[in-house]
């Protein structure tokens, strides 16, 4: 081999060992940062949301009401819906929790955080949300939004990690994608009618809460 491929191998090799170094560090401070929070529901949705309309304040209300059922409240951190829901348990005195991702877009954190934690890989950041989450709330969103709920319904449907509530707000936005699992996945066994129980579809943020609390002792 031409010594200057080798040269480019090694510095490659070297370059991928020192990433993995740069994970790991990004794990033992997502551990140390959030092993002292309490009970924590993870909430997600979109970014592009914005203060003021009704999403964003159903977002603050269901925050609110975690809060007061005792649970602390853990976001990406970032604008939109995050900030609503970080906002929303910030003000009703909770522990806002914001798990930041550097992002080209939309990266900024919002200002309603007690605990922040900051992430360059979205892979760390999804095993801290697992980790640290009681139950699952999913406003509407995009492909962020989407990731986390099939990671978790992945997780539990395959029993590595023990179940927990995962709850779709919003019928409008979801139910669609339900029926596509049902006549499509479902109808093609490509997964079992029992595996939709693993979510539960709603609009008030008064059944989520109760739906949790139902499932996870405080």
């Amino acid at each position: 081999m031409h010594r200057s491929k080798q040269y480019l191998i090694d510095d490659l090799s070297m370059h991928e060992s020192w990433r993995l170094f740069k994970i790991m560090s990004e794990i033992v401070d997502g551990f140390e940062t959030l092993s002292d929070i309490g009970p924590a529901v993870s909430v997600f949705g979109s970014a592009r949301t914005l203060a003021g309309t009704p999403l964003y304040a159903q977002a603050e209300d269901l925050a609110r009401q975690l809060t007061k059922a005792g649970f602390s409240v853990i976001t990406g951190g970032g604008p939109g819906l995050m900030e609503a829901a970080n906002k929303g348990c910030f003000e009703a005195g909770g522990e806002s929790v914001g798990l930041h991702i550097h992002l080209p877009l939309e990266q900024k954190f919002n200002s309603y955080l007690n605990v922040r934690c900051d992430f360059r890989y979205f892979f760390v950041r999804k095993l801290v949300f697992i980790k640290y989450a009681l139950a699952y709330v999913a406003l509407p969103g995009g492909f962020g939004t989407l990731d986390e709920v099939s990671e978790a319904l992945v997780l539990i449907q395959t029993k590595r990690i023990k179940p927990f509530p995962i709850i779709l707000m919003g019928s409008e936005h979801w139910q669609g994608l339900a029926e596509w699992f049902k006549s499509r996945m479902v109808a093609n066994g490509f997964c079992r009618q029992e595996d939709l129980d693993l979510f539960l579809i709603t609009d008030s943020g008064e059944e989520a809460v109760a739906h949790i609390k139902k499932h996870v002792i405080v």
